[in-house]
């Protein structure tokens, strides 16, 4: 038994599934959707009947779109909004559980909740929410004496309406992240310093943030690659990048226009720019959150 272990050639034998399923389900649709941004397809499931003229036609109009421009421009809104709303809320959150005595599981539970709710369903909440007629935050600064109703779904704030459920779902999954990354610095540390004089505030800057970097970096990479992917809820409280198209993500207008305009060809362009996206910020991300070896 223990030869099977000695000897290379069982590896690609255990490996080869994993590979296999990879290359079915993952790289296989990756090429064909490449080779599909080249031809004019409107229907799902087919290679088109001819090639662009010319064969590049969907990636001059992707430099050219002013709604992708709109849809990046809130990407990048969002990255930022990741980072510091959902990555830097649930740090936060996260120190102060950890230096709770009691209570610590009830709001491990209670942030993390959000996850697992369907996002359609928190789509569907939050449009009650910010509705313009009778919506809850409407009815709240009634009660307050305001008489002029907000347009929460409105031109000037729909990009804030749309981000504010997305920061508020996953802000749970960063927490339970960094709070395990807090459960495993050695309670030693602490009380040594606590020994030596050392404040809360103190043992949270100089022990826990430096300690957590490694942890911090996987959630901030994860942070900035996911908000290219977010589709459901935004679009769910905007369909078709309403209103006025200026609630366009990267992924919901990919969506809308693969099934909505029947432009299979060039949403399938807009999956590549997404994929290439993804790479290039995950990357710069890891170049500049970079991990460090002594931790």
């Amino acid at each position: 038994m223990s030869n099977i272990y000695k000897s290379r050639k069982y590896i690609f034998l255990f490996l080869a599934p994993a590979f296999l399923f990879m290359i079915v389900y993952l790289y296989y649709p990756f090429f064909v959707n490449i080779y599909g941004s080249f031809r004019g397809i409107k229907n799902l499931g087919t290679f088109g009947t001819k090639w662009n003229t010319p064969w590049y036609e969907n990636y001059v109009k992707l430099v050219t779109d002013p709604v992708v421009r709109t849809s990046l421009k809130n990407t990048f809104i969002m990255i930022i909004a990741t980072i510091v709303g959902q990555v830097g809320i649930a740090l936060l959150l996260a120190i102060l559980v950890d230096n709770i005595e009691r209570g610590t599981q009830f709001f491990r539970t209670v942030y993390f909740f959000p996850i697992v709710i369907s996002a359609t369903a928190l789509g569907l909440l939050f449009n009650l929410i910010f509705l313009y007629d009778k919506g809850m935050l409407n009815q709240f600064l009634e009660l307050f004496g305001r008489t002029e109703l907000i347009d929460w779904k409105g031109e000037k704030l729909a990009i804030m309406t749309m981000m504010i459920p997305v920061v508020w779902q996953y802000v749970g999954f960063y927490f339970v992240i960094l709070q395990t990354g807090l459960n495993n610095i050695s309670q030693e540390l602490y009380e040594s310093a606590a020994i030596d004089g050392a404040t809360r505030f103190q043992r949270v800057w100089y022990i826990s943030l430096p300690l957590l970097r490694n942890v911090l970096c996987t959630c901030l990479t994860l942070g900035v690659t996911g908000a290219l992917k977010v589709f459901d809820l935004p679009w769910t409280m905007f369909p078709k990048g309403m209103p006025l198209k200026e609630t366009f993500l990267t992924g919901t207008y990919m969506y809308y226009q693969t099934m909505e305009a029947k432009n299979v060809d060039y949403g399938a362009t807009l999956a590549v720019l997404i994929v290439v996206l993804g790479v290039v910020l995950s990357r710069l991300t890891r170049l500049v959150f970079k991990e460090s070896e002594d931790f």
